[in-house]
């Protein structure tokens, strides 16, 4: 197991648990070493949960803040170990989002008397299927561990505060037909040829972009994927388009819902999977004076990220890490040094 300096330079131990493999179900190894490094601190009270490991201060402050990032990653494509390259870390996790990670636990160890109590948070399962989320896990078993006024996720911002999140359904919409020989098609009645009806309503949608407290959010409605036939002599009798709506967090998923049932009345449709958004949350005290010291205009994410399970505990919590979300999950992966050592200085700033 390796052996975590959690006190010395944030850009080294960002590349030793980048180089710790941890893709998602793999993380025991990085959870064991993270476990570990901060139980070596008096001042941290230290819980573990499967893989998700969560530390925590108890000084009796008013207010509690919560500091969260998840341990895995998307599979590695030949990006380890971590190569330093001038002023970026290019490799696996290095953007989403063990530079986040390695910030807090810097802190965790570093900050003995925070202004705030603080809970540092880290998870197992994020890039996977949602029932598996380490985070979503110790809401359902441990909400008291979470307990906060406020959470940041330490997911790459670009070194913005980014407010919320979209929430996001997807769907799938089944159009019938009927079966015919392809040489007498006139027999039956073609299903991919109906779903041009899905795809007119696709065409001619056209998306909000809502402001919701203060925030400006750009809603999407899509076809992800098609799916019609079953020989290249037959006419299909059904055809399935599956559509992705990503929608502001001024909207619950039951609003969703209706407002696509609406749109595609007339159709056969099916709800297949949903998440919530998250309003931004920028009202709070402890996040008006994290926004003022970033010195940033906040932006909205677009995109579903899981400050909307805060959310759902009644936590407000924003988006704030290094690095560029654009190179998440991409081959060349990268961080820039500089980003990481600003989020580690904004994030003691506050908290001290």
């Amino acid at each position: 197991m390796a052996d975590l300096d959690l006190t010395g330079d944030v850009v080294a131990l960002t590349r030793v648990i980048c180089d710790i493999p941890s893709v998602s179900g793999d993380e025991k190894e990085l959870a064991d070493a993270v476990e570990a490094a901060l139980r070596k601190y008096p001042h941290l009270e230290v819980l573990r949960d499967g893989d998700a490991v969560v530390a925590r201060t108890n000084l009796g402050r008013a207010t509690r803040v919560v500091l969260a990032g998840h341990l895995d990653t998307v599979p590695i494509a030949g990006n380890l170990p971590v190569v330093e390259d001038g002023d970026v870390l290019r490799g696996r996790g290095t953007v989403d989002m063990k530079a986040g990670v390695a910030t807090t636990l810097h802190l965790a160890a570093t900050l003995t008397e925070p202004r705030y109590d603080v809970t540092y948070v880290y998870y197992d399962h994020e890039e996977v299927a949602a029932k598996l989320n380490g985070l979503g896990r110790l809401v359902r078993n441990h909400p008291d561990w979470l307990a906060g006024d406020f959470a940041i996720l330490g997911e790459p911002s670009d070194g913005t505060v980014e407010g919320g999140c979209q929430g996001t359904m997807r769907v799938k919409i089944t159009v019938p037909g009927v079966a015919a020989h392809a040489a007498r098609s006139w027999i039956g009645s073609n299903a991919i040829h109906s779903a041009g009806g899905v795809l007119d309503v696709l065409r001619a949608y056209e998306p909000r972009r809502p402001v919701v407290e203060g925030l400006h959010y750009r809603e999407g409605l899509n076809a992800v994927k098609i799916e019609g036939g079953i020989a290249g002599n037959v006419i299909p009798d059904l055809c399935t388009v599956f559509v992705n709506y990503r929608f502001a967090p001024d909207r619950s998923v039951e609003e969703a819902e209706a407002h696509l049932r609406e749109v595609f009345a007339g159709f056969d449709l099916e709800v297949t999977d949903r998440a919530p958004g998250a309003r931004p949350g920028l009202d709070k005290p402890a996040a008006k004076e994290f926004v003022e010291l970033v010195g940033r205009v906040p932006q909205a994410k677009l995109g579903w990220t899981d400050v909307s399970r805060f959310a759902a505990l009644g936590i407000p919590a924003v988006n704030y890490g290094p690095g560029d979300p654009l190179q998440a999950h991409t081959d060349g992966e990268h961080v820039p040094i500089p980003e990481i050592r600003t989020a580690l200085r904004n994030l003691t700033t506050w908290l001290s």
